[in-house]
């Protein structure tokens, strides 16, 4: 099988995927507002892939990561992220006071959008110098993951009926930090564990940093 025909199916899989999960997804959700909003994000990236794959083909490592995540987004809008069952059978074994499918949605927020921006600023060659590229794609994540912060109040404050189950607080006073939190969590694991399967990606696509 050729290196094309190779791409073809994985592009085809990856499009599979992601509208089968899509329409699970919007197949009675808990609540029609929070689905709109949770997997708006899903959607606005999915633009940005055939947009990417027609004009800036990105690393199938990316390709891969933005499909998870949107997974994430989409599971959490059809459960609420507050109700996702498996989590809830987690938290059972685990005896978690709350359902934590929301924390694992922003350990993914920084998780992927760091490997994402990172390829970015590699190829377009915005730093001279490579050390701060890590610093900055830390940044980003956390600036990202505040600016989320932001969009769930905006929300809260305009539509009450679906601000407990967009912000899936479940009475956590600290819930705001902890989620950035995580997302730095996620954020600085992903630049440590998949630094070096990700440059070999980039080498492929002769956009490595060296």
């Amino acid at each position: 099988m050729s290196s094309k025909t190779q791409h073809s199916v994985a592009a085809l899989a990856w499009l599979a995927i992601f509208l089968a999960v899509f329409l699970w997804s919007a197949i009675h959700p808990k609540d029609r507002l929070t689905w709109v909003l949770e997997v708006l994000p899903a959607v606005i990236g999915f633009g940005a892939v055939i947009w990417c794959y027609l004009r800036f083909p990105l690393t199938p490592l990316v390709y891969g990561l933005i499909l998870v995540h949107a997974i994430i987004l989409m599971v959490g809008g059809h459960y609420t992220y507050a109700e996702v069952p498996l989590f809830d059978t987690l938290g059972d074994g685990f005896g978690w006071q709350r359902n934590n499918y929301d924390k694992l949605g922003h350990l993914a927020q920084g998780f992927i959008p760091a490997i994402i921006a990172r390829e970015v600023l590699i190829r377009r060659a915005v730093f001279a110098r490579p050390r701060w590229l890590a610093f900055f794609v830390v940044c980003f994540c956390l600036a990202l993951s505040a600016f989320y912060e932001l969009i769930e109040w905006w929300v809260a404050l305009l539509s009450a009926q679906a601000a407990d189950a967009f912000l899936g607080t479940q009475g956590y006073v600290w819930d705001t930090q902890s989620d950035m939190a995580w997302a730095l969590v996620g954020a600085l694991a992903a630049l440590v564990l998949l630094r070096p399967v990700h440059d070999r990606q980039l080498r492929a696509l002769g956009g490595s940093h060296g």
